[in-house]
């Protein structure tokens, strides 16, 4: 048999996109498609587009007629992803440049459409489309580049915040059985991954939907895939806070294998609007939980990330959210102007906040955030820490502790090392967010 053709695949969005590419071409390269060098070279183009936002959207279009350009004349272009299960009419409408628009459940027919538009083996059968859970369950991966990678434990999400459109196209929640996420961490460390990013949109509510009589859900899951050989690092991402309870603080602070880095999805500290957006607590609420898990993890290492001018939001209530974050010293922590998506109640709240007011309580907040973790990385200096070195660039090796996930914090610059090696260092200094260390051991 002749060598199948090849296909670009560009990712867009959040690491759950990110995994979704993965398996995608894992499946398409077991059906003899192979990876493209580049997109000029590719003879299929394909986008895996999001659609959180507003301007993830853009950031979407603008690819895909990027990679409309890009491609060769006889090349193919398929945009997929979260843009394509919510607007895959418009998308078929507004973009002649695509050839096919692929949404989110049609992914299991997509060895097949690639067989059709470009003539290679147009008489396979291919299994009849299920949902998106079918490429989420398969277990084999590309051989990561980097020596962390994320996995991918339940798709979808229950939660309804007014706020959020994922509901709309990821559908309700479903998780994973244990086994097959084992399977799949197996596979990535089998292939040198150290560090594994559990991740989904609701990770500690992991497991409600398929919970037998006395499971703990995520716990349970921690305890059964903990010992996988060659995993020495496991981080969790995205957790609501009324889904953290105490059994998972006390295994995340007393399983030396779960880094101590709580990615706290708190959102807001004024009750008033987080009622508005239909999500619990305060942010007194919000602070007995932080004091929980330093009580049980002393050393832990927090992130959060909060809504800018959401529906309501008065002057006070940013004040209020200042003085809540010089109170919580979170280590990092992001900030996102609202944005009024198309099928959520809080797209047609009264009182919306100016875009131009939004930008500037954006950037307070991040200036009061950006001292706190300047001085909280200050206090790192002279700490002697586990790194992982993710590469090397221009000659400079960069890694992370458990301190800093992957991508979103900041890194650790280290005098020697290679991708992969793991190291003891000294924290020397910092420049900002991130920090400079010596290698000791």
């Amino acid at each position: 048999m002749t060598s199948g053709p090849t296909v670009w695949l560009e990712t867009l969005g959040c690491s759950k996109n990110q995994v979704d590419s993965e398996k995608v071409t894992s499946m398409i390269g077991e059906a003899g498609y192979r990876d493209a060098a580049s997109p000029e070279e590719a003879d299929v183009v394909m986008v895996n587009t999001c659609a959180f936002i507003e301007a993830a959207r853009q950031e979407s279009v603008d690819v895909i007629l990027e990679m409309a350009e890009t491609k060769r004349a006889d090349a193919k272009l398929i945009v997929m992803g979260c843009m394509a299960q919510r607007y895959e009419t418009e998308l078929v409408a507004a973009l002649p440049e695509a050839d096919a628009v692929v949404r989110l459940d049609r992914y299991p027919e997509l060895v097949g459409q690639l067989d059709h538009m470009t003539e290679w083996q147009p008489l396979r059968i291919t299994a009849a489309p299920t949902s998106n859970m079918d490429i989420l369950r398969r277990t084999s991966r590309p051989t990561p580049s980097t020596p962390y990678a994320y996995v991918k434990i339940a798709e979808g999400c229950d939660k309804g915040c007014t706020f959020c459109a994922i509901p709309l196209f990821r559908g309700k929640q479903e998780s994973r059985v244990p086994v097959n996420i084992r399977g799949e961490m197996e596979h990535l460390t089998t292939a040198g991954v150290g560090e594994i990013v559990l991740v989904a949109q609701d990770l500690a509510a992991y497991g409600r939907d398929i919970k037998a009589s006395g499971s703990e859900g995520i716990v349970d899951l921690l305890k059964f895939v903990t010992d996988v050989e060659g995993l020495r690092r496991l981080r969790l991402y995205y957790l609501y806070p009324r889904e953290i309870r105490p059994a998972l603080i006390e295994e995340m602070a007393g399983n030396p294998l779960i880094a101590n880095y709580f990615d706290l999805s708190l959102q807001h500290s004024s009750p008033a609007l987080l009622r508005g957006m239909k999500r619990p607590g305060s942010g007194e609420g919000h602070m007995s939980l932080i004091e929980s898990i330093r009580s049980a993890a002393p050393n832990a290492a927090m992130r959060s990330s909060f809504i800018v001018g959401f529906p309501g939001e008065t002057e006070e209530d940013v004040e209020n959210l200042a003085e809540f974050l010089a109170a919580a010293q979170l280590d990092w922590a992001g900030f996102f102007p609202f944005s009024a998506e198309e099928g959520t109640p809080a797209a047609e709240y009264d009182n919306q906040v100016d875009e131009e007011e939004k930008a500037e309580r954006l950037r307070y907040l991040q200036a009061v955030q950006e001292d706190i973790t300047t001085t909280r990385n200050g206090a790192q200096i002279g700490n002697e820490v586990e790194i992982l070195i993710d590469q090397v660039e221009d000659g400079q090796p960069v890694g992370r502790s458990y301190r800093q996930a992957p991508e979103i914090d900041g890194v650790i610059l280290l005098d020697r090392g290679e991708p992969g090696d793991w190291v003891r260092g000294k924290v020397t200094g910092g420049y900002g967010t991130d920090l400079v260390a010596e290698v000791i051991g």
